[in-house]
């Protein structure tokens, strides 16, 4: 007499991973996702460690988590994943600011941002 379990929110050959709370800007954050989009995950792992941008590490930290979770949860083969959808968005903007000169303000903000990464299994063609 429980609840019904909760439907899944990616289709049966796909597995996701969310980072919340990133520290960069979703602008700066999306040039990384893009560089991983469509490609195999191995491929994908070794563009990420070898990226000089400093969220890149973030990233690989995601799409080893995606990557986990579709091979203990969904039982999906490793090496036949592509990353089929890296996307990016919005979170809190702190607001921070600095005395300037004639009574003025500066304003900095420092942006967060979410990353969502969706790996898919795709038959390998022969």
């Amino acid at each position: 007499m429980g609840k019904d379990a909760n439907p899944r929110r990616v289709a049966e050959n796909e597995a996701m991973a969310k980072l919340r709370m990133l520290r960069t800007s979703p602008q700066k954050l999306n040039l990384v996702a893009a560089m991983i989009r469509g490609k195999k995950v191995d491929k994908a792992l070794t563009d990420l460690a070898f990226s000089k941008k400093r969220i890149a590490a973030d990233v690989k930290k995601c799409l080893q988590s995606a990557i986990a979770n579709a091979e203990n949860n969904h039982n999906l083969d490793v090496d036949e994943l592509i990353v089929a959808e890296a996307y990016v968005g919005k979170n809190l903007i702190m607001k921070r600011g600095r005395p300037r000169a004639r009574g003025r303000f500066g304003r900095i903000i420092k942006p967060f941002s979410e990353l969502t990464i969706k790996v898919r299994q795709t038959e390998e063609q022969a």
